[in-house]
């Protein structure tokens, strides 16, 4: 059996309802395989933890940044509360070797394991909020999501990646940049995909995702990393 006190320890919190902290380590999958599990999974978790992280989040910037305007503020926020980062988040606490999952979904990789990853940390943020009131969330979140900021504001992660490499290869080389599938791997449920981005012929980057988009982002992004080194 897995030992949440382990867990209690790495993330800062002793939860007097220990009831609440396994509720939001259980994922929906784990119920099926065990169904004498006394704790419900955690989806109702889930869906109040991505409240109160988006408000906590929200009245952080709000008061760190008074000279910033709405729309900047707001994808600031985007970029530290998206599954992406809520995954990273996730696995920087360990979360993953103490959640509750079905064999099946302890296999699973790439964006379903993102997804479930960050739903596990909703959740245990809206756990600690019911445990602990508000500011035991407050301290959990400014403690794991917000040292994040620095990197998003100094890599202009707040844009979306496509149209910062846009205007970096406009400006420096007067051209469009243009994608292509490079590759395509694994059965139609699970697909991974492959995509370079190219300036003229040359290829500048590449990378893998679950999906076209997903695959493009994230060889924009690394690409818009390069081209800002070489200016």
């Amino acid at each position: 059996m897995k030992q949440p006190k382990e867990f209690e320890t790495k993330i800062g919190i002793t939860f007097k309802n220990q009831d609440l902290l396994k509720e939001a380590l259980t994922h929906r999958s784990y119920l099926n395989e065990h169904q004498d599990w006394p704790h419900p999974h955690n989806e109702r978790l889930e869906y109040l933890g991505d409240a109160v992280l988006e408000l906590i989040v929200t009245e952080y910037l709000f008061a760190k940044f008074p000279e910033f305007q709405e729309g900047y503020l707001t994808g600031l926020r985007a970029a530290l509360v998206n599954y992406q980062m809520m995954a990273r988040v996730a696995r920087e606490m360990t979360l993953e070797k103490f959640m509750f999952l079905s064999k099946g979904e302890s296999r699973e990789f790439g964006k379903a394991r993102e997804v479930i990853l960050a739903n596990g940390v909703e959740a245990l943020f809206g756990a600690a909020y019911l445990d602990g009131g508000y500011d035991s969330a407050k301290k959990l979140i400014l403690e794991t999501v917000i040292p994040h900021l620095d990197e998003i504001i100094e890599k202009q992660l707040y844009r979306d990646p496509k149209s910062l490499l846009q205007e970096l290869v406009q400006e420096q080389h007067k051209v469009t940049p243009s994608y292509k599938v490079i590759k395509e791997e694994g059965p139609d449920h699970q697909k991974t995909f492959t995509v370079g981005v190219f300036v003229a012929d040359e290829e500048i980057a590449r990378a893998s995702g679950m999906s076209k988009q997903e695959a493009e982002t994230k060889a924009a992004l690394d690409a818009a990393a390069k081209l800002k080194t070489t200016k």
